[in-house]
């Protein structure tokens, strides 16, 4: 009897003890996790937690090669390491173009962003990168496949009547960013503070496309008509994806006010871009420089 009594005592007492423990661990997760929605919650809501940036920006591409389908043609070859390059505004343009309210024109760069955390050094953030790619006129390039329904292999001159292909307004990058922000000098967050600024994302490419081939010229209508995305005759069309990575440094001017300058390297690829009765497809290396100003709010 008094060992029934003593082993029934120790069962109770393990299974107090368990019960502690277990209560015991719960109450510290419970704890975690109402620490680390707090400090989320403290992130989403802080004052100057969110940011937006517009700038300029120049674009280097490597030579690409750009296959070309017209099936009613008879014409299906690739034209071999295209050159290419993009096409900045004048400064009376840019200046008119601000004076328009026409932010389409010049190569310009969008950034808005959340401060995820409330060091605000992590960020998840929407870019557009309206990039310019036009292929360099007069270069030589090696052109191979099908032409008329004849078999082409020769070396072709690029000019406005046989290949004037163009992504011009524009090659259009849509992405949605990682950004992490370090301190490196001055105060922090304060004018004077200096920041090492980087992103990696990935998204959609919205080109509009303007090219002749061989002497046929694709037309899609009037800007204002059409608009977008998926019709074979909107302006401008979801025509591949693209991804990238950014470096650069931030530097706060005034109160929330900044300057950013930044080198992006971008892949793009793109199919089924439209030509004259067809389709083109290719890849891009883009190099890019971003000189933006912005502001938190």
């Amino acid at each position: 009897m008094k060992k029934q009594f003593l082993h029934a005592l120790s069962s109770t007492a393990l299974a107090l003890v368990g019960t502690l423990a277990c209560s015991s661990v719960y109450a510290q997760s419970a704890a975690l996790e109402d620490t680390t929605q707090a400090t989320f919650d403290r992130a989403l809501n802080e004052k100057n937690n969110w940011y937006f940036s517009w700038g300029y920006s120049r674009q280097q591409y490597a030579p690409s090669d750009i296959h070309v389908s017209q099936p009613g043609l008879g014409n299906d070859f690739t034209v071999h390491q295209a050159a290419a390059s993009d096409f900045p505004s004048s400064p009376s343009d840019t200046i008119n173009s601000l004076f328009n309210l026409d932010f389409t024109n010049p190569q310009e760069n969008v950034r808005v962003g959340k401060f995820m955390n409330p060091e605000k050094t992590f960020a998840i953030e929407f870019s557009l990168d309206h990039s310019k790619y036009n292929t360099d006129f007069g270069q030589t390039v090696s052109v191979t496949g099908t032409k008329a329904g004849q078999p082409y292999n020769q070396n072709l001159v690029l000019d406005k009547q046989n290949f004037n292909y163009a992504l011009h307004n524009g090659l259009n990058h849509l992405m949605v960013n990682a950004v992490w922000l370090n301190h490196l000098a001055g105060p922090v967050h304060k004018p004077g503070d200096l920041q090492l600024i980087s992103r990696v994302g990935a998204g959609i490419l919205l080109p509009h496309a303007d090219n002749t081939i061989f002497g046929n010229e694709n037309q899609v209508g009037p800007k204002n008509q059409n608009i977008c995305c998926f019709a074979s005759n909107d302006w401008w069309q979801i025509n591949g994806w693209t991804a990238g990575v950014e470096v650069g440094v931030r530097y706060t001017v005034y109160k929330s006010i900044y300057l950013e300058l930044t080198q992006k390297v971008a892949y793009g690829s793109l199919r089924s871009v439209p030509v004259y009765q067809g389709t083109a497809d290719q890849t891009i290396w883009m190099s890019e420089q971003v000189l933006s100003t912005g502001f938190l709010f």
